[in-house]
């Protein structure tokens, strides 16, 4: 295809708009989300879906029940495309208004991180786990995640919490800063439209089996790529900052080397969701993952991180600790993939 094409379709890329990008990422990790009159993008995104359900699910159950899985996995795949279609067109149609373009295309750009609410919300997450009740820290950290809450003591809940924040370093920045280089802010919501389809549809219930399948494998597909390079950046961010700020490295991990992150990670059920968190409890030197419950059913997730002799718990500091190297992952993994979009576009 031609690259001139290319650019029309998705503009503001890195290829034709360098300074977008670390922008976006300025924006996202200074101010959090874009707090303006308007719903979000990501809560349109996600009613266009809602609306979607009635239609795919009666496409789903009419029929004869051996056909369902089919009928709901092709039910589902339509619904994808036509959200992710919808959104990219949408996008387009915003960043590509003459002489006013450019000021959605930085509102979506910026909207489309997640890193600094996410940061934010773990910190909100921490204070009501470390201060409330154990029955209203159950109910903060609750809306958060998505298992199974109601009979978590007070160290599950500060795991939990550790899981949820270094498993979204993923989700919340890597993925959607990798799509927003390489597509601009069309990309960015294109890629964001399969993430919410995953996020509301991709569980293994009765509900969802069939009708969330292509959400959660796109997904999957679509950040396997980002999933792998959040771990080259957690290495990096840990040796920049070891070497020239070492007072600012409040984890005291030590780094396993790639091979051991790769192999606790492909035990994990998810191919993408192990690989940040692997990163994370090594660098913090606690555990994450093992068994949880999600949905009133337990999940037997592999332990990562360092053996339990050699593990600390979960505390405050710890997880202070945790958000601080995520945000200095945030910095130093998303410039040098920028700089490296840059290389390959000097080199064009």
């Amino acid at each position: 295809m031609d690259l001139s094409l290319l650019a029309s379709l998705f503009p503001y890329s890195v290829w034709e708009c360098w300074w977008l990008a670390p922008l976006a990422l300025l924006l996202d990790l200074r101010l959090g989300d874009p707090r303006l009159p308007w719903p979000h993008p990501v809560c349109l995104v996600g009613r266009l879906l809602a609306r979607l359900e009635g239609p795919a699910r009666r496409r789903m159950t009419s029929g004869d029940p051996s056909g369902e899985k089919r009928r709901g996995r092709l039910a589902g795949l339509a619904c994808l495309l036509l959200l992710a279609g919808v959104t990219g067109l949408a996008a387009w149609l915003l960043v590509s208004l003459p002489l006013l373009g450019l000021l959605p295309a930085v509102y979506l750009a910026w909207a489309g991180l997640a890193m600094g609410s996410l940061l934010e919300t773990g910190g909100e997450v921490l204070r009501e786990v470390e201060t409330r009740p154990e029955a209203q820290a159950r109910k903060a950290l609750s809306r958060l995640v998505s298992r199974d809450t109601s009979r978590m003591d007070r160290p599950l809940l500060r795991k939990t919490l550790a899981d949820t924040l270094s498993e979204n370093f993923t989700d919340a920045l890597l993925a959607p800063f990798f799509w927003l280089l390489l597509g601009g802010p069309v990309g960015l919501w294109m890629y964001k439209a399969v993430s919410t389809t995953d996020s509301m549809w991709g569980y293994l219930t009765e509900r969802w089996r069939w009708l969330g399948w292509a959400g959660a494998r796109a997904d999957d597909c679509l950040a396997f790529i980002p999933a792998r390079l959040s771990v080259a950046a957690l290495r990096l961010t840990d040796m920049l900052v070891r070497r020239l700020r070492p007072a600012a490295r409040v984890w005291d991990g030590r780094w396993p080397g790639f091979r051991t992150v790769a192999r606790q990670a492909a035990g994990m059920p998810s191919p993408n969701s192990g690989w940040s968190m692997t990163a994370c409890a090594w660098l913090c030197r606690a555990r994450m993952a093992g068994p949880s419950v999600y949905f009133g059913t337990l999940v037997d997730k592999p332990w990562l991180g360092p053996p339990k002799d050699r593990a600390a718990p979960w505390d405050r500091a710890r997880l202070l600790a945790l958000c601080a190297l995520m945000r200095y992952s945030a910095v130093c993994g998303g410039l040098a993939l920028w700089l490296v979009c840059l290389a390959f576009r000097l080199l064009r």
